[in-house]
Parts: structure tokens; sequence; C-alpha cells
């Protein structure tokens, strides 16, 4: 499904981010983590992509089988790391020929194992080269639907790599110029920094959907690791004092990261957010003492009870 009529709606959008997993139990688990969460009936999901040839491969399969096995639109990620044209030409007709009607263009990041890596051997340096790519696929007129949607990233926080965060916009406003139709945000931690991104693409003549990108904080080890992943992520004084002293109390630090994410969600929310794009680690709840949603269970489902209420609420109520 082309993501221009998954946005159509008035109401915001719900979707998950996962990564392809390596082993045959990982992958019955997370299949068991996509099933749970399509009963929530999501917008779409997203399926990462590494610089890695395995791994891509990975990436197809699991598009693939969520495609054919379940409900729900697949979005895969696709990178400018370590990419020719002609491979991205045969990833572009093997994701038209299997269905796929989105594609998030990104940069990417340079696989640790090749640390001395030369960029200037890829074809698309930036994720706007890529997004041009792509739409001129489109215009081939190669894509049986007519061709893919597109989508872009954004950094609330700024992107770690661009110090100018004027320059940065630039970058940004480059790539929907390229033909990109939405924005998914990094995740962030502070509403104030989104709702000033927001304030800053509509200066700059961005007018696409922006989708805020959440992921509730359930360990302190995986908050340095999301520190690690999300470089320049900010960790707001008001996040860290809700965590303080909680290092020790597993139950009680994941509740407090799970509260914090779900006022997160009510303010977007109410504040008429395009859409939440959460990131899963290809798990849908954050202590997994049962096999129902626990890590994100709270602010998912507050999240999906408000679009569900705002569905059933006639458009001319007050």
């Amino acid at each position: 499904m082309h993501i221009s009529d998954i946005l159509r709606s008035s109401d915001p959008s719900l979707s998950f981010e996962f990564f392809p997993p390596k082993t045959e139990k990982a992958a019955t688990s997370l299949f068991g983590t996509i099933r749970e969460l399509e009963t929530l009936h999501p917008s779409f999901v997203s399926v990462t992509y590494g610089a890695g040839g395995s791994t891509r491969d990975l990436t197809h399969q699991l598009v693939l089988k969520i495609l054919n096995e379940t409900s729900i639109p697949a979005v895969p990620h696709l990178t400018c790391i370590c990419q020719g044209e002609e491979e991205v030409d045969r990833i572009l007709s093997r994701y038209a020929d299997a269905g796929v009607g989105t594609i998030l263009a990104l940069r990417g990041d340079l696989p640790q194992d090749l640390p001395d890596y030369d960029r200037a051997r890829d074809a698309f340096r930036y994720a706007a080269n890529l997004v041009e790519f792509i739409k001129a696929f489109n215009d081939s007129g190669r894509h049986p639907a007519g061709g893919f949607g597109i989508g872009v990233a954004g950094f609330p926080d700024g992107h770690p790599e661009t110090p100018n965060r004027i320059a940065e916009m630039d970058h940004l406003k480059a790539k929907i110029d390229a033909g990109a139709d939405y924005i998914c945000t990094q995740l962030f931690f502070d509403n104030h920094d989104c709702f000033d991104f927001r304030e800053r693409c509509e200066l700059a003549g961005i007018k696409v959907p922006i989708i805020a990108g959440i992921m509730p904080i359930r360990t302190a080890s995986g908050m340095i690791r999301m520190a690690e992943l999300a470089a320049g992520a900010r960790f707001p004084a008001k996040l860290l004092r809700k965590l303080a002293g909680l290092q020790e109390d597993k139950d009680g630090f994941a509740a407090a990261g799970v509260d914090y994410a779900t006022a997160q969600c009510r303010e977007l929310l109410e504040s008429e957010v395009d859409g939440l794009h959460f990131y899963t680690l290809n798990k849908s709840g954050a202590d997994r003492k049962s096999t129902r949603l626990n890590s994100s269970h709270k602010p998912i489902s507050y999240a999906v009870f408000c679009l569900k209420k705002k569905k059933s609420t006639p458009k001319n109520s007050s």
C-alpha cells in the first residue's frame, strides 16, 4: 500500500519498526510479536536494513513474510551505504514485483566491520540522491501500482553529523524536494524538540506528514544503548529525574520509562501529530513477563485508545 493512502486518513497513524532476525528461533519469536501487534491494526510496520549482504536478504525475507502472512503493510528500509545503482535497481524491482508500496530511504551507517570503507565508492552520497533514484524508478513505470511511496528520516534533536542546524534543514528540504512523501523522526525524549522541529519544517516550506518516533526506555543498559545508537539524542532532566535511583529496581525502572513514554504519546496526540512510530527492538513489551503486550504496552495501548476514540467521534461534535 502506498504511504499516501495510509496517511490520507485524518487520524494519526500507528506504526512499529523491526530489524530482521538472524536465527530461526529469533525469527519465530519476532513473528509472534508481529502477530500480537497485528491485533492493534497498525497503519504499517517498517523493517531495518543492514549494510551487509546477508542482512539485506533477511530484510527482504521478513518484508515478504509480513506481506504474505499478515494484513499489515510492510515498509522496508533502503540505505545508501555500500550500494551501487545496479544493486539498488534490482532491489527496487524485487520489491515492486512483491507488491511493496512504500520504502524508507536512508543514508545509513557504515558497517562496523568496515571502519575504513570509502564512501566515495557508493553511487548515492546522500539520502536525497537515493530518493531521486527511487523517484526515477517510479517515473519509469516499472512499478505495477504506479510507484513507491518514499519516506525519509528527520532528527528533532539534530543530526549527529550536521552540527549546523540551518544546513541540516536544507538537507531535509532537499530530500523532500527530491520526491519524499513523509518524514519519520529519530527517537526523541522531549516533545518540545519535536514541536520545534515541526515548526522549523513549516518555516522551511516542508509540508509532508511528520511521524514521531517513540522508544519507551525499559532498562538502564537499554538507555545507554539508545544513547549509542541514536547519537545526538537528548535525555532531558525530567526524564533522568524520573529514572534516578531506579537502576537496581528493574521493574520500577521499566514502569517509570513506560510512564514517561505514555505521557509523551498523550501530549503528541493532543498536539495533532501526524503519527506515532514505535521503535520496538523486536519486542512488544518491556519485561516479557508474559506473552502479551508488555514493554510498550501502556503507551501503545493509550495511543490505540485515543485513535479509536477519535474515529468513533462524529466530526461535527464539539
